[in-house]
């Protein structure tokens, strides 16, 4: 096959397909962030770093769009592996019916967003919502909150949701990894004497390494490109206290500042590419090391 041309031909109508709507559109969209293309005006002028200044200047909103966006995304990914580790191994072996409760576990993941936000903004509503109903039932009304609309917990809210309906997702895929690994070495280790949290530690985290690698990455990207949770449970508000930089894209093309909009996505695409590098590096160094 490594002869012969043929099998290249067939990759062409894929290849076409992915420059045509993919490459071309991320060339051309990262042009137009040096310029002031807007719907207020037919001509494009280009006009160098202004957008970027704008956008990294601290007297302004997109500095704080930025913090938040990296503020979710670490937070989102401690959460999700740390529970989804300790659902995947109480789910591994040991449990009765685990089938039933994997399958609940994994659930939220497959709900659409747009019914989690729903179903949420009926539960943390600060007078009818459930979560406020039931700390008042069981006498503790005083932790009751605006919890999507004061300044102190809404950003937080919307980290738990997240949390909520992704670490069934995380748990699936570590729970794979845990069956890959061979039993030999867990039980080897207990003829020796290590106890539990021992051998989780010693054997069980650096054989699931390539599991943790996938997680890793697959919970930066979604947390960097974070756009439905915030939309639709806080719109970024109040004020912008949960906007983040695709809420921030978003409104920005909705007022026809189409240069400021594209610059906003550049920055993210940079921030995607640098910290997807070194992370994919730093835990392929890791697997290696193991």
């Amino acid at each position: 096959m490594n002869n012969k041309t043929y099998p290249y031909y067939f990759s062409l109508g894929a290849m076409l397909l992915y420059v045509l709507l993919l490459v071309i559109p991320g060339v051309a969209g990262i042009a137009y962030a040096f310029t002031d293309w807007n719907s207020y005006d037919s001509a494009v002028h280009w006009i160098g770093l202004d957008n970027f200044r704008k956008v990294f200047s601290g007297d302004n909103m997109y500095v704080s769009f930025i913090r938040n966006t990296l503020i979710f995304t670490v937070a989102t990914i401690v959460l999700k592996t740390v529970i989804g580790f300790f659902l995947a191994l109480l789910v591994n072996k040991g449990v009765r019916f685990r089938n039933f409760h994997r399958a609940i576990m994994f659930m939220p993941a497959v709900v659409p967003m747009l019914i989690v936000g729903l179903i949420f903004k009926s539960v943390l509503h600060p007078d009818t919502g459930l979560l406020n109903e039931f700390l008042r039932t069981i006498g503790l009304g005083f932790l009751a909150q605006h919890w999507l609309t004061d300044l102190d917990f809404a950003f937080k809210s919307i980290i738990g949701v997240d949390v909520w309906k992704g670490a069934g997702y995380i748990m699936v895929i570590l729970l794979a990894g845990l069956q890959s690994i061979p039993k030999d070495y867990d039980e080897a280790a207990e003829i020796d004497g290590a106890g539990y949290w021992r051998r989780i530690w010693n054997i069980t985290i650096p054989l699931l390494m390539p599991a943790l690698t996938v997680t890793l990455v697959l919970n930066m990207l979604y947390g960097l490109k974070v756009f439905d949770t915030v939309y639709v449970l806080t719109n970024g508000g109040p004020g912008y206290a949960t906007e983040v930089l695709f809420t921030g894209v978003f409104k920005e093309f909705s007022m026809g500042r189409y240069g400021l909009g594209t610059a906003l996505s550049t920055v993210l695409f940079v921030f995607m590419t640098i910290i997807g590098y070194f992370v994919v590096k730093v835990m392929s160094r890791e697997e290696d090391s193991h």
